[in-house]
C-alpha cells in the first residue's frame, strides 16, 4: 500500500483541503452532481484528518453548489471567447483547469508560496496550465503571465471573505492595470454572514470571515473601474441537488443571504 503524505497547514490555506475533500466526497457518490477525478486521487493520497469537514454539511453543500455554478459559467465564457487566458486567483487545490481542458489558451493558478508548494506535490503544471507562487495583492504576478491582449477571465473563488476591503480593491486594481479586456467572476459573502457565521470545518485554525458585500452594485461602488454585469446566488446551484431550494431560492432573504458569484467587467481605459 502506498504511503500517504502528511500535510501541515493552517489558517486560510487550510480551507483548500476542506473544499477539495467536499468535491472528492461528492465525486465518489453513485450519482454525483459534480465529478472531480483529480480531487479524488489527491484525497486518497493524503494523511489528513477530514473529520471536521465530514461534520460540516453546510460547507460541503456550498462547495458543490459553487462548483456547479462556476464550472458552467466558466465553460460558457470560454465557449464564447476563444483563446481566453484564465487567471485563477487563490487557486488552492482547485482542479477546474482539468475539467475544462482544451477550452482556453493558457490557465494560470496563483496562490501563496506555501500553497503552491503543496499543489506542486500533487499537480505538475507546466503548460498550458501554469502555477505562480505569489499573493493576489502582489502586482508582480502579472509579469509571469504571457499576455498579448487576449480576452482574460479572472476567477476569485473562496477568498474575498477572508480579506480586508483594501485587499479586494487591490486585486481588482491589478487586473484593471494589466489587462485590456477582463471579466472577473468573484465569489462574495453577505456582510451579515461574514459577521455572524463561523466555518465549522476549520475550527481551531486561524481562518475567519472578515469581509462581505451585499451585491455587485455595492461592489461596483468600491471598484468603479468595473461594471457589475450580474449576480448569481449560490441558491441556483443548490437547486440542482436540493429540491427544497427550488422554493427557498425564490425567497429574496435566502437568495441574498447566500454567497454570490458576481460578474464584473472592466471598463475601457480613457482614450480606448
Amino acid at each position: 500500500m502506498d504511503k500517504k503524505e502528511k500535510i501541515s497547514v493552517s489558517g486560510v490555506p487550510e480551507t483548500m483541503l476542506q473544499t477539495m475533500y467536499a468535491r472528492a466526497k461528492e465525486s465518489e457518490k453513485e450519482h454525483p452532481y459534480i465529478y472531480d477525478k483529480a480531487a479524488v486521487e489527491i484525497v486518497s493520497r493524503l494523511d489528513y484528518d477530514f473529520s471536521n469537514a465530514d461534520k460540516d454539511s453546510m460547507m460541503s453543500s456550498g462547495v458543490i453548489a459553487r462548483t456547479i455554478l462556476l464550472d458552467g459559467m466558466v465553460e460558457e465564457f470560454l465557449s464564447s471567447h476563444p483563446g481566453t487566458i484564465v487567471v485563477n486567483i487563490a487557486c488552492g487545490m482547485d482542479t477546474r483547469c482539468y475539467r475544462v481542458e482544451g477550452q482556453y489558451k493558457y490557465w494560470y493558478n496563483i496562490d501563496l508560496p506555501e500553497t503552491i508548494e503543496i499543489r506542486n506535490r500533487f499537480l505538475k503544471e507546466d503548460g498550458p496550465v501554469f502555477q505562480i507562487a505569489k499573493s493576489a495583492t502582489d502586482a508582480s504576478y502579472t509579469e509571469e503571465i504571457c499576455y498579448h491582449d487576449e480576452p482574460v477571465l479572472v476567477v476569485v473563488e473562496g477568498l474575498t471573505m477572508y480579506l480586508q476591503e483594501e485587499d479586494v480593491k487591490q486585486i481588482f486594481h491589478i487586473v484593471y492595470e494589466k489587462f485590456e479586456k477582463a471579466t472577473v467572476f468573484v465569489e462574495t459573502m453577505s456582510p451579515f454572514v461574514s459577521a455572524h457565521v463561523k466555518e465549522k470545518s476549520i475550527q481551531g485554525s486561524q481562518a475567519k470571515f472578515t469581509w462581505g458585500v451585499k451585491n455587485g452594485k455595492e461592489l461596483q461602488k468600491l471598484i468603479p473601474e468595473f461594471t457589475n454585469q450580474k449576480d448569481v446566488s449560490l441558491t441556483e446551484g443548490m437547486k440542482v441537488f436540493s429540491p427544497a431550494y427550488k422554493v427557498l431560492g425564490k425567497i429574496p432573504f435566502i437568495r441574498n443571504l447566500s454567497n454570490k458569484i458576481l460578474v464584473m467587467e472592466k471598463k475601457n481605459m480613457p482614450g480606448n
